[in-house]
């Protein structure tokens, strides 16, 4: 079934479209989900909260891209479950990945207002679409994924070293071109 049509189950509040969902972007959630949690049925739950979260958003919205809006809920409901779930259950990836970033883009309690939260992310997306697609896809595989440096490399046939060397340039850079533009760190 295609995107527009399974949107369109959402808007008629047809409990299909959860079905048609699952069938159709179900490894993806997981994917996300397993990435950032360690437990598979905490990643199962997050799979669920999911669609739950899919069927409360859509009539609201019509997205555009609808894999992209999935996976948007999917690693937003993963990372509250996250933060809920005791430190035993956390991944290692995860938690590594989010103090790697956190070097850059950290900032103090006014980062949360809106305006400038705007400005920070069109900041980061432009940074992005300046690099290589292969550093571009590295870069959003560990940091919006959470994938580890050992799947990184087997994905790209890079070694750990070097997928490492790869993001600490990019890091490096991403927090030059934010200072630049006088967001503050």
């Amino acid at each position: 079934m295609d995107d527009g049509d399974i949107i369109a189950l959402y808007w008629a509040r047809d409990e299909h479209a959860i079905q048609e969902t699952s069938l159709k972007y179900g490894r993806l959630c997981r994917s996300i989900a397993h990435s950032i949690l360690s437990s598979s049925e905490d990643c199962e739950e997050c799979v669920n909260d999911t669609y739950l979260g899919l069927w409360r958003a859509i009539p609201d919205a019509r997205p555009v891209h609808f894999p992209a809006f999935i996976g948007k809920i999917a690693r937003n409901t993963a990372l509250k479950r996250y933060e809920y779930i005791s430190a035993e259950k956390r991944s290692p990836d995860a938690v590594v990945a989010l103090e790697e970033l956190g070097e850059c883009v950290q900032g103090d309690a006014g980062v949360e207002d809106e305006a400038e939260a705007r400005r920070v992310q069109r900041a980061i997306s432009s940074f992005l679409w300046q690099q290589r697609e292969d550093k571009r896809g590295i870069f959003i595989r560990r940091y919006w994924y959470f994938d580890s440096i050992a799947r990184l490399s087997d994905r790209t046939g890079y070694s750990q070293s070097k997928i490492k060397n790869i993001l600490y340039r990019m890091r490096l850079k991403l927090r030059a071109q934010l200072e630049s533009e006088g967001i503050e760190l």
